[in-house]
């Protein structure tokens, strides 16, 4: 894949992950890009990770073998009908948008079907914008695309080649299926955790018991509630029926397990919980989801002053990164406890080792 040029219309986390990742792998081929924030192409200029910086849609993407719609999703249609008139039939035009259906109608429309592969890398972080992207993101993530009913094979093989290249995890599927998959296993969470957040929230005292001992573990199962409110907004409304379908069965669900608890049902309620520990227990951990991984430990510590810094000194001698570091307060260990967030699995393993190895108590 030597000399290959490649073209990006927004440079965004996940865009610019794409770019520093193809540039890391592939120092000999040309990007371009293009971004309406003339000083995130200049940055990205600078750093070499781009090799011309681009104010405008223009010509040069006609040179481009892959171009990535990286804009925010209300923004892909406007973008696709400015490059028309510069779209060479060779270029493969992507995007990385978590909803498909809508863009896959607008390519059909355009007759782009025999050029057009949909993209989702399913990588991510709570931090936006360039200068949180880095090659490593997308790392043992999967990576979806989604052809239409003319993508030629040789060039559903030569993206799935390049996307192992970048270190992602290739699938490809149809993108009905996609956007169904993605209600079920990021978009309806999303809306689930909001709603326990609010239910904690509408039915909490004055004096915010609740919210204060919900410092512990519910933070942690709410942590997506989170993420962007525009974002979720729009990914409700461009994947509604799917996000619809999935919470009348799981609202189903929740009235059956309602029925057993009102009914004392013991036999059920084992099986409703056994099952979905099984199932849970089943996934595969070798590879990033939609809903990202937090690597995190807990740590037992004296309630005494200075033991909070100890921990963060010991850490930093061992150049151990901290992500975020708190006390949790609500005592679900005999004592004191911190929360040591790191940034990757390999920092997790050598924090647990080196805590471990200096006398503390870690979970998990």
């Amino acid at each position: 894949m030597n000399n290959m040029t490649y073209g990006f219309i927004g440079l965004g986390l996940i865009g610019g992950s794409i770019a520093r990742a193809i540039k890391e792998n592939e120092p000999s081929s040309k990007i371009i890009a293009y971004t309406p924030h003339r000083e995130t192409v200049d940055t990205a200029h600078a750093k070499g990770i781009i090799d011309t910086p681009l104010y405008e849609i223009g010509a040069e993407f006609s040179d481009c073998d892959y171009i990535f719609l990286c804009a925010p999703v209300e923004c892909n249609n406007d973008n696709i009908q400015k490059l028309l008139p510069f779209l060479n039939k060779k270029t493969t035009l992507t995007d990385i948008g978590s909803v498909k259906n809508g863009i896959h109608e607008k390519i059909k429309e355009l007759g782009l079907e025999d050029q057009f592969i949909g993209g989702h890398p399913m990588a991510g972080t709570e931090r936006i914008g360039f200068n949180n992207s880095k090659s490593s993101l997308l790392q043992n993530a999967y990576y979806i695309l989604t052809k239409t009913s003319v993508t030629d094979e040789d060039r559903i093989k030569r993206y799935y080649d390049l996307v192992k290249m970048i270190g992602a995890i290739p699938l490809v599927v149809e993108y009905r299926q996609h956007d169904y998959i993605t209600a079920a296993i990021s978009h309806v969470p999303h809306v689930i955790s909001a709603s326990l957040v609010n239910l904690v929230k509408d039915n909490d005292s004055e004096d915010e018991l609740m919210k204060t001992i919900a410092a512990g573990g519910f933070k942690d199962i709410t942590r997506i509630s989170s993420s962007s409110p525009v974002m979720w907004q729009q990914i409700c409304t461009t994947n509604a029926a799917n996000i619809s379908d999935l919470l009348s069965k799981y609202i189903d669900s929740l009235y059956d397990i309602k029925l057993a608890i009102d009914e004392k049902d013991s036999e059920k309620l084992f099986e409703f919980f056994s099952k979905a520990r099984e199932y849970r227990e089943s996934f595969i951990t070798t590879s990033s989801g939609p809903i990202q991984k937090v690597y995190a430990i807990k740590v037992e510590i004296d309630d005494h002053p200075g033991r909070l810094a100890k921990v963060a000194t010991l850490l930093s001698d061992n150049e151990i990164n901290i992500k975020n570091i708190g006390i949790v307060h609500n005592r679900e260990y005999e004592r004191g406890t911190l929360r040591i967030e790191l940034h990757d699995q390999e920092g997790l393993d050598k924090a647990g080792k080196v805590l471990e190895n200096n006398g503390y108590n870690i979970y998990l």
